[in-house]
């Protein structure tokens, strides 16, 4: 597994190791970011594989692409908020939760933009992914 790519779901913490639990129980199968993060690294593909690690760094599994697509916010579907295994009950519940997430600390330095906000308009990277049995 230690040549395959790395897969980080958040940053280290508790939100990690949360979303780390739903892919590991099956719960989560789909992901978000926001396609200006894909700056150095290349789009997820269907059919690559990829590590995914814990809080510590740890690899717990390996995920399987299945499926990319390219929307604006806007048109993120109630399908791909559920199948996020984070127990949003809607769009804008999962939208809320993503904002938070997309206007934090940690993203606006990565960034390099501390006053960056998405809109109706930003583009998304939806992934959905099965976890590869062992």
């Amino acid at each position: 597994m230690t040549d395959l790519p790395i897969v980080e779901f958040a940053y280290p913490g508790p939100l990690r190791d949360r979303h780390v639990a739903a892919v590991l129980s099956g719960e989560k199968t789909s992901t978000a970011s926001l396609l200006i993060q894909y700056t150095e690294e290349e789009l997820p593909r269907v059919g690559e594989r990829g590590a995914v690690v814990d809080s510590a760094g740890v690899v717990v599994g390996v995920i399987e692409t299945t499926g990319v697509d390219i929307v604006a916010l806007k048109n993120v579907s109630l399908q791909h908020a559920l199948d996020e295994g984070e127990g949003y009950i809607d769009v804008a519940h999962w939208r809320a939760g993503h904002e938070r997430f997309w206007h934090s600390t940690e993203v606006r330095a990565e960034l390099g933009d501390p006053d960056f906000t998405v809109d109706d308009d930003t583009r998304v990277v939806l992934e959905r992914f099965i976890l590869v049995p062992e």
